[in-house]
């Protein structure tokens, strides 16, 4: 699994691999090789890129582990994955010629032999024209979608086939099914089913006026469709770069140390700049590669794709299409291709088609644009219930953000102290900290935030060798020593679980969650630029030559208990509506394991205590009776059920059938109802439209919310118990 790239802290520069200055002026046959003083040596680019990542890999990273026959073996599967995701090229007689290399993963990252990527070439450019032409085929010609027929959609419950007519069966089905879709997307278009509710009355009357295609003439336009989209896909294919292909090796790799650790190519490494430059244009959410699917791991708040609410976390991106032009198929597409495809300038339009959880397809038109940066921010309001007497502070805290340019730049936590002094002279009777969706941050503003609310003491642990270092708050101060409660879900990672974990540690707060845990990343990765790792003898025969992500270090709380793998559990959970999800580092092939290390010396918060077993028991009778969380439950139940079910039928009535109770099943679980019990106060001013409006949708969000109006029930029961 690939991830663009998610940092908790920056870390300063990992010291050099081989260092530049071993030989200051090498004779012209005798030069400074990654193997010694050798004569006439020609550096081989495979040769020393193996070298500078195996060195990178066993002496670096956290969990300092060996290279050798055993890790290659779970590198050739992951290998095996990465080339062939689908099962849709390679048969049992090619996995037997690629099965010698198995055990030899290791020695070619230390010799620079890549005749296991030679070979892939071999076969795929013999596989792919092959499927191409037979697809090509098929499509000239009508399907019989009255004939009982399916397709397993699940890659991992599908064996390699041992003929290539077997291998063109699996394509028939596959085209067969993508044409019925493309059909059916096509004609929910023409009678504006998927159209939003503002603009059905509109288009309704311009709808009647057009003339409607027939089963046969959509049948045929969707035909024309797929035919252009495996066009594209299979001209990509064989276009495929050595870098991709180095790609695929190398990553497989370092995927065995552990997910977030990665060769960034030197195409990938400009991303990277990129986003941390902070000069996002697009729509504004974080993707990941995982197999041949591009998904996205979180939507970045204040972002064009944020404001449309539409687009989600774990929804995997099948098609991206630009304004009016058919979508381009990016299935088995590098995750840098697509995302030049994603993104693009303020203010066009891209339509992205996504398959969700459930198995659902939809697309979704963005318009792209900056992040709104005050959207990102941290910000606070007031709520209350009508039926209770109190007044609570809600902080939002999209993510742990900092300007390490410059000293005097906002911060994260600089912003949660301005909110909570503002609404202590509001006289809140308690502080919720939203944390939910919060995907990390600067590790240096965790500890800042944690400190907020406590005099001093340590906040985390961070280890890699030796022992654990402590980040402790140092400056005597409470910023508010009333009663917290912080909201977390399973979208909640790193920094997040950082200050939830010691606010809970210190029983400073009361930890509600919507679902059994946090994400579980309790880890911390460096970026090394591996141009500054060789002499510059050797940077002539391999530049421009890429970086590497690599984790470096482990997060601990302050009772010892490491947040990675089972992240922070809640002290009362409330139904998740995302809880059907396979989510969270637990969920990723090689994540670094749970482990422990001593807990610190820490004094716990003796102002404040709260019955958490009675707290629970009142929360749940509430919410059996609550029709919100009623939904979410039922929402979830149904969700679970047709995720198990992967197996999609190629009949037209069928299908027509599926698309409708997921239609019917979607608006009825949606949740519209505005709790007007639930009242929020701006304690900002609104200086212009835009900033009223702004406050309208946030205000409406929190009273559509049930978590909201639960925990001020879980409020009113903390203080009156």
């Amino acid at each position: 699994m690939k991830f663009l790239f998610v940092l908790v802290a920056v870390i300063p520069l990992i010291s050099q691999v081989w260092a530049k200055d071993v030989r200051s002026k090498p004779e012209e046959d005798e030069v400074q090789s990654p193997l010694g003083v050798l004569k006439n040596y020609t550096p081989d680019p495979d040769e020393i890129l193996g070298k500078i990542l195996k060195q990178a890999l066993e002496n670096v990273h956290y969990l300092h582990k060996e290279i050798n026959d055993d890790l290659s073996k779970k590198a050739y599967k992951l290998y095996l994955e990465r080339i062939d995701y689908g099962k849709q090229f390679l048969l049992e007689s090619d996995l037997k010629k690629l099965g010698k290399y198995e055990e030899k993963f290791d020695d070619a990252l230390e010799n620079g032999d890549l005749s296991v990527v030679r070979l892939t070439q071999s076969i795929m450019a013999e596989r792919i024209p092959l499927v191409e032409k037979y697809v090509e085929t098929i499509l000239k010609k009508d399907f019989d979608f009255n004939k009982k027929e399916s397709y397993e959609t699940d890659a991992k419950k599908r064996d390699y086939v041992d003929s290539i007519e077997e291998l063109k069966e699996r394509w028939r089905k596959l085209v067969k099914l993508e044409v019925l879709i493309q059909y059916f997307e096509l004609k929910d278009e023409q009678d504006g089913i998927n159209d939003k509710k503002d603009d059905k009355k509109e288009k309704k009357v311009a709808k009647k006026k057009e003339k409607k295609k027939s089963f046969e003439e959509l049948m045929k336009e969707s035909r024309k469709k797929v035919a252009k989209r495996y066009h594209r896909v299979f001209r990509r294919l064989n276009e495929e770069r050595k870098q991709d292909r180095l790609d695929k090796f190398y990553n497989s790799i370092t995927k065995v140390y552990d997910p977030h650790t990665q060769y960034l190519v030197p195409d990938d490494k400009e991303d990277f700049d990129i986003d941390m430059s902070g000069k996002l244009e697009g729509i504004g959410a974080l993707l990941r590669e995982e197999g041949s699917f591009i998904k996205v791991e979180r939507i970045i708040p204040g972002s064009a794709s944020w404001r449309g609410k539409e687009l989600k976390a774990e929804d995997v991106i099948l098609a991206v299409g630009q304004g009016d032009e058919d979508a381009v198929d990016i299935v088995d597409m590098s995750i840098r291709d697509a995302v030049k495809l994603i993104r693009g300038k303020k203010g066009t339009i891209v339509k992205l088609k996504v398959k969700k959880p459930d198995g659902t397809t939809k697309t979704i038109a963005i318009t792209r644009d900056q992040v709104v940066l005050e959207q990102s921010y941290v910000k606070s309001t007031i709520i209350e219930h009508k039926k209770l007497k109190q007044k609570i502070g809600y902080i939002h805290v999209p993510k742990f953000y900092r300007d390490f340019q410059d000293p005097n730049g906002r911060n994260s936590s600089d912003d949660v102290k301005k909110e909570l002094i503002k609404l202590k002279k509001k006289g809140v009777d308690g502080i919720v900290l939203n944390l939910r969706n919060n995907g990390g941050g600067a590790l240096q503003d965790a500890t800042l935030m944690g400190g907020l609310f406590i005099d001093k003491g340590p906040i985390v642990q961070v280890k890699n060798r030796g022992e654990a270092k402590i980040h402790r708050d140092t400056d005597g101060k409470v910023y508010w020593d009333g009663p917290v409660v912080v909201l977390i879900n399973r979208f909640s990672a790193s920094a997040s679980e950082i200050v939830a974990g010691a606010l809970k540690d210190y029983d400073r707060a009361l930890i509600v969650g919507s679902s059994e845990q946090t994400h579980g990343k309790g880890t911390v990765q460096a970026i090394m630029n591996l141009q500054e790792t060789i002499n510059p003898f050797l940077a002539k025969y391999i530049s421009p030559i890429g970086a590497m992500k690599i984790t470096t270090d482990m997060f601990y709380r302050i009772n010892g208990m490491s947040t990675q793998f089972r992240g922070v559990k809640p002290d009362v959970e409330l139904p998740d509506q995302f809880g059907y999800l396979d989510s969270g580092e637990q969920s990723l092939d090689y994540a670094i394991p749970y482990a422990e290390v001593p807990a610190v010396k820490y004094k716990k918060w003796k102002k404040s205590k709260f019955d958490i077993s009675k707290l629970k028991k009142l929360s749940e009778k509430r919410v059996e009776k609550n029709e919100k969380f009623k939904k979410i439950l039922e929402s979830v139940k149904w969700s679970k059920d047709r995720k198990e079910q992967t197996k999609r039928s190629i009949n037209l009535k069928d299908m027509a059938a599926f698309r409708k109770e997921a239609r019917d099943l979607d608006d009825k679980f949606e949740i519209e109802e505005v709790d007007k019990d639930v009242i929020v106060t701006n304690v900002n001013k609104a200086k212009t439209d835009v900033d009223k409006e702004y406050f309208k949708e946030f205000q409406e969000e929190l009273q559509k919310d049930p978590v909201i109006e639960e925990t001020l029930y879980i409020f009113h029961d903390m203080t009156k118990s």
